[in-house]
C-alpha cells in the first residue's frame, strides 16, 4: 500500500511537472521536438514529388553564360516569353525587381544626355511581358522596423474573407513591403510574397500562407499561384477559438498553426523537383513537354546569390524549392499539421502512457516489465512517425518519452525498497475480482470499496439489429472480432471519462459514474462519454465499410439515482457492482432508443444534474416503463452546439415544442398538422411515431388523456 501511494504520487508529480514544462517553456523544448521531427523526415526519406512543378534555375551555368546577377530585364522577359510559348501553366517569380534596370539603353542615353526616344527600356519590356504572360510577380515583406518608412502596398486581386475573426488576429504582421518598381508591379495580374521565416534554430519548417500589412491580408507566392491556377477569387481564413485553423481556396483546405503558417511536408532533399537551367529556357533549347501546363518557379540554386536555406533535409536548400514543396502540399492535399486538439491529445497520451508505466511497475516479473517498457518506447516512436506521415498529424514526442523514462526509472528504484511478495499477494487477490481501476482505488483506500449507498449515473448501450448482424456476418470468429473492434474504443471512451464498466451483456455495455471514485459532475461525464461514443462510432463505421463489414448502430440510455454499490457476489467469486431501481430504469430507457429513433436518451433525473450548457436536447415523451408505476420524462440528446447528428434547427424546435404541447393537451388534429410539417422538412422516426399516435387518437379519442404513454413491454 505504501509503495503504491509513493509511486502514484511520483507519477502525478512527474505528470504535472511535465505539463508545467510543456505549457510554461514551450519554446525551449520545441527546439528539441523540432529536431526529433527532422530526424523523422530523414528516417522517412524521399517521397515522389509532383511532376507538374518545375524550377527554372538561375544556376552557375546560367550566370556563366548570361553574366552576373541581376540580369538585364530583357533577359528575364525573354525567359518568360519562351516559357509562355512552350505552354507553361503558371509562372511564379521568386525574385523581386526593387530597383530600376540601369543597364537599359534608354537610361544609359538619358544619363549621357543623348537622345533616347527610340531606345529600349528594359523595365518597360519586362512589365509588358509580365502583363502578357501567366506570371505571378514576387515581393518580400520586412517583418521588423528597419528604419525605412513604408510606402506602397502589394498588388493582389484576391478577395480574403475571415470567418469568426477575433478582435486581434494572430496572423503575422509586416512592417513594410519590398516591392517591384511601380511599372512592373502595376503590370502584374497579381503578386505574392516569398518570405520563408525560419525557426529559432534557423531551419525552415513552415511558411506563412498569409501576412497582414497595413490592415490587409496578402497571400504567399505559392498560395497566389494556386488561387490563380484554379481561377478562384476568394481565399477564406477560418478562425476557431481566436486562432487560425484552416485557410481554404474552393475545395482545397490548408491546415495551419494559430498564426496561419503551413508546416512544409518536404518531399526530400534538394533537387527533388525537376530543375531546368534558365539558360536553356533563354536559348529555347528544351523539349516543350518539360514545361507544358506546369507550375514553374523562377529562382536560384547558386550559392553566390544567397538564396539557400536550412531545412530538415539540407543545410543549404534552395529557397525556391521551399515554395515548390508548399505548392505540392496544397494541390495534393498532402499536409502535416498540429491541430488545436493535439494539445488535449498530448495531455491524454501523457496520462495514458504514465498509467501504462504504473501498470508495468506493478508487474511481478521485472524482466517482462522491462521488455514491455522497451516495446512501449518503440511503440511511442512508431506511433509518432505513423501519425506524422500517414495521418499528417504531429503529436508531441519529447515529453511522453521523457516522462515515461523518468517514471519507469524512478518507479523501478522504488520497487527495490519494498517486498515483491506483498505486491504479488495484493495483485493476485483483487485482480480476479475487480477491474484495474477498482484495484488502484483499493490500493489507495480500501474503505471506499465497502458496500454503500451512492448517487450514480448509470449507462446502458446496446447494438441495434444485432441478430441481423450475426446472421449477416455468418462466422462466430468474425462476429467476436467485430464485437471486440466495437467494444474496445467504446470502453476506452468510458474509462477516459472516469466511468466504470460494470459488465458486458452480449452486445450490451453497462457502466456507471461516481463509484468507486467520486466524480462531482458524474452526469456530465456520462453524457460526454455517450456523445463521444456516437462520434467515434461514425469513424469506426467508415473503417468497417471499407472492410466490407456490417455497420453498427447503437442506442444509449442514461439515468441517475441512488443505488447500492460495492463488492457483491458469493464467497470466492464476487465483483464490484451496483443494484437498485435507478439501474432498472436506465436499462428500460435504453430500450426506448429504438422506438423513438434516438441514439441517446436521458431521463429527467440525469438531465437535472447536468451542469454544462452546450448539449442539445429535445423532450421526447413522458412515459411509464414496464415494472415502474411512476412516470418519467425522457429527453433525446442529439449532440452539442459544435456537433449534432439530428437535423433540428431553431425553427424545427419551435414547431416541435408547439406540436408536443398540442398533443399533451389532446389537440391531436393540430398536433398532427405540425408533425407532418416537421416530417416534410426532415423525415424522422420520432415524427412518424407521433403522427401515428395522433391519427390513432383522432380515430379513437382517449378518455382523461394525461400525455403519459404506458409501455407494456421491456
Amino acid at each position: 500500500m505504501k509503495r503504491s501511494i509513493i509511486q502514484f504520487i511520483m507519477a502525478i508529480f512527474i505528470f504535472f511537472f511535465s505539463l508545467f514544462l510543456f505549457f510554461r517553456y514551450p519554446s525551449i523544448f520545441s527546439q528539441f521536438e523540432n529536431k526529433i521531427n527532422d530526424m523523422m523526415f530523414l528516417a522517412r526519406g524521399k517521397r515522389p514529388a509532383d511532376k507538374n512543378i518545375i524550377i527554372i534555375d538561375i544556376d552557375e551555368k546560367s550566370l556563366k553564360e548570361l553574366g552576373q546577377w541581376p540580369w538585364s530585364r530583357n533577359i528575364i522577359s525573354k525567359i518568360l516569353k519562351n516559357l509562355t510559348n512552350d505552354g507553361v501553366g503558371m509562372i511564379g517569380l521568386d525574385v523581386v525587381f526593387a530597383e530600376p534596370d540601369n543597364s537599359s539603353p534608354k537610361k544609359i542615353l538619358l544619363k549621357l544626355g543623348l537622345k533616347s526616344k527610340r531606345a529600349e527600356d528594359y523595365d518597360k519590356i519586362l512589365a509588358q511581358t509580365i502583363k502578357e504572360t501567366p506570371t505571378i510577380a514576387g515581393y518580400v515583406f520586412n517583418l521588423k522596423n528597419d528604419g525605412i518608412k513604408p510606402t506602397r502596398s502589394p498588388r493582389t486581386n484576391a478577395i480574403i474573407i475571415e470567418k469568426n475573426r477575433p478582435k486581434v488576429s494572430p496572423i503575422i504582421k509586416a512592417y513594410r513591403a519590398i516591392l517591384n518598381i511601380p511599372i512592373i508591379q502595376n503590370s502584374a495580374y497579381s503578386s505574392g510574397y516569398f518570405n520563408t521565416i525560419p525557426d529559432d534554430d534557423g531551419v525552415i519548417r513552415s511558411i506563412p500562407m498569409l501576412i497582414s500589412y497595413d490592415g490587409n491580408l496578402y497571400p504567399s507566392l505559392s498560395l497566389e499561384m494556386i488561387r490563380n491556377a484554379l481561377h478562384k477569387k476568394i481565399i477564406r481564413v477560418n478562425y476557431e477559438n481566436g486562432i487560425v485553423k484552416t485557410i481554404s481556396i474552393g475545395k482545397l483546405k490548408i491546415p495551419t498553426d494559430m498564426y496561419g503558417r503551413m508546416i512544409i511536408n518536404y518531399m526530400g532533399a534538394k533537387k527533388s523537383y525537376r530543375y531546368i537551367s534558365a539558360i536553356d529556357i533563354y536559348n529555347n533549347s528544351i523539349n516543350k513537354s518539360l514545361v507544358q501546363n506546369k507550375f514553374a518557379l523562377i529562382g536560384t540554386s547558386a550559392a553566390g546569390l544567397l538564396d539557400l536555406r536550412s531545412t530538415p533535409f539540407d543545410a543549404a536548400y534552395p529557397g525556391v524549392e521551399v515554395h515548390a514543396n508548399a505548392i505540392d502540399n496544397i494541390i495534393n492535399q498532402n499536409f502535416i499539421s498540429t491541430p488545436q486538439w493535439t494539445i488535449g491529445a498530448n495531455i491524454l497520451s501523457l496520462l495514458l502512457l504514465s498509467s501504462i508505466i504504473l501498470i508495468l511497475l506493478f508487474l511481478p516479473n521485472i524482466f517482462m516489465s522491462l521488455v514491455l517498457f522497451i516495446l512501449l518506447d518503440l511503440a511511442v516512436l512508431y506511433l509518432h512517425y505513423y501519425y506524422m506521415f500517414s495521418k499528417g498529424i504531429i503529436l508531441n514526442l519529447l515529453f511522453p518519452l521523457i516522462c515515461i523514462n523518468i517514471l519507469y526509472f524512478l518507479g523501478t528504484m522504488i520497487n527495490f525498497f519494498y517486498e515483491k511478495k506483498q505486491k504479488n499477494l495484493i495483485k493476485d487477490k483483487f485482480s480476479k475480482k475487480v477491474s484495474a481501476d477498482v484495484v488502484e482505488e483499493l490500493l489507495k483506500n480500501s474503505d471506499k470499496l465497502l458496500v454503500q449507498e451512492k448517487e450514480i449515473t448509470i449507462f446502458f448501450s446496446d447494438i441495434r439489429g444485432f441478430t441481423n448482424i450475426s446472421e449477416q456476418i455468418g462466422s462466430a470468429k468474425k462476429l467476436i472480432t467485430l464485437l471486440n473492434d466495437y467494444m474496445t474504443p467504446m470502453v476506452e471512451i468510458i474509462t477516459n471519462h472516469k466511468g466504470t464498466v460494470d459488465k458486458f451483456i452480449g452486445d450490451s455495455i453497462m457502466a456507471y459514474w461516481n463509484a468507486p471514485i467520486n466524480i462531482k459532475l458524474h452526469a456530465d461525464a456520462a453524457l460526454e462519454a455517450s456523445i463521444e461514443q456516437i462520434i467515434k462510432l461514425e469513424e469506426l463505421n467508415k473503417t468497417l465499410a471499407r472492410e466490407k463489414r456490417p455497420n453498427i448502430d447503437i442506442g444509449i440510455g442514461l439515468n441517475s439515482g441512488k443505488c447500492i454499490v460495492g463488492e457483491m457476489g458469493s464467497i470466492g467469486r464476487s465483483d464490484y457492482t451496483c443494484i437498485g431501481d435507478a439501474v432498472n430504469l436506465a436499462s428500460r430507457i435504453e430500450g426506448l432508443c429504438k422506438i423513438y429513433g434516438a441514439k441517446i436518451i436521458v431521463s429527467k433525473f440525469s438531465k437535472e444534474l447536468l451542469s454544462k450548457k452546450h448539449y442539445l436536447f429535445r423532450e421526447l415523451d413522458i412515459v411509464r416503463v414496464k415494472g415502474k408505476e411512476e412516470p418519467v420524462a425522457v429527453f433525446e440528446c442529439y449532440g452539442t452546439q459544435k456537433y449534432a447528428w439530428v437535423d433540428f434547427d431553431n425553427n424545427s424546435q419551435v414547431l416541435y415544442n408547439d406540436a408536443l404541447n398540442l398533443y399533451r393537451n389532446s389537440n391531436f388534429k393540430e398536433a398532427l398538422a405540425k408533425y407532418e410539417l416537421l416530417r416534410a422538412v426532415h423525415s424522422q422516426l420520432l415524427y412518424e411515431l407521433y403522427i401515428d399516435r395522433c391519427k390513432y387518437y383522432i380515430k379513437y379519442p382517449p378518455k382523461d388523456f394525461d400525455g403519459i404513454f404506458n409501455f407494456k413491454t421491456k
